[in-house]
């Protein structure tokens, strides 16, 4: 990619990037996979979201774990992928990836909540603080049993690490991509504020 201090000669790539993430990350393998496993419309369910905790209430563990890892792998690709023209193009097809699975145009802008496709990003860009998120994840997820509050700690602490570990423009994406992770899961916000979210298990506090 041309050097990204010539705007009008970089700004073709980066908007590439940004789209070819989109389109990647718009693919709802969570709809596509219930759909071929004869399950219908997983949006007909639970809570309606294409992601693998909602394929996982159709009680098909495989088919919620393919999910996961589709979702995730779709964030990884689009990085690898975009990052051979340079970081600034991996960060487009990043952030497009991540708009991509949760705003996906195909499905009139309602998608997943964004935690797997987050992680496989993270992955890409820098593994050590996708452990450093995952430890979190469990952490919470052993002392609370809240699936959703689990992920929006570990998406807290993702960008402060990511500083720390002096990965700025990294940590500036992820700070974004937590806040967008915030609105995804505003429903279920409310839900803890009101004592009405389902713990890991089924059961509510």
């Amino acid at each position: 990619m041309p050097d990204p201090i010539s705007w009008s000669l970089a700004l073709p790539y980066l908007l590439a990037a940004l789209a070819f993430g989109y389109l990647l990350g718009s693919i709802p393998f969570g709809l596509i996979l219930t759909r071929m496993a004869g399950l219908g419309d997983v949006r007909s369910i639970g809570s309606g979201n294409i992601g693998a905790t909602n394929v996982l209430r159709t009680g098909n563990k495989k088919l919620a774990a393919a999910t996961l890892l589709g979702d995730a792998l779709k964030g990884t690709i689009a990085v690898v992928i975009a990052s051979q023209w340079g970081p600034d193009t991996a960060v487009c097809a990043a952030l497009g990836a991540f708009l991509g699975h949760n705003f996906p145009v195909w499905l009139k802008f309602k998608g997943g909540k964004g935690v797997a496709t987050y992680l496989g990003i993270l992955l890409a860009m820098y593994w050590p603080v996708m452990l450093i998120f995952t430890v979190v994840w469990l952490a919470t997820a052993y002392l609370t049993r809240y699936s959703s509050l689990s992920a929006l700690v570990a998406g807290v602490v993702t960008p402060i690490a990511l500083a720390l570990f002096g990965q700025w423009q990294t940590a500036e994406l992820f700070a974004v991509m937590t806040a967008l992770l915030f609105y995804s899961h505003r429903a279920n916000i409310g839900r803890l504020l009101r004592g009405e979210e389902s713990r890991i298990g089924g059961s509510r506090s």
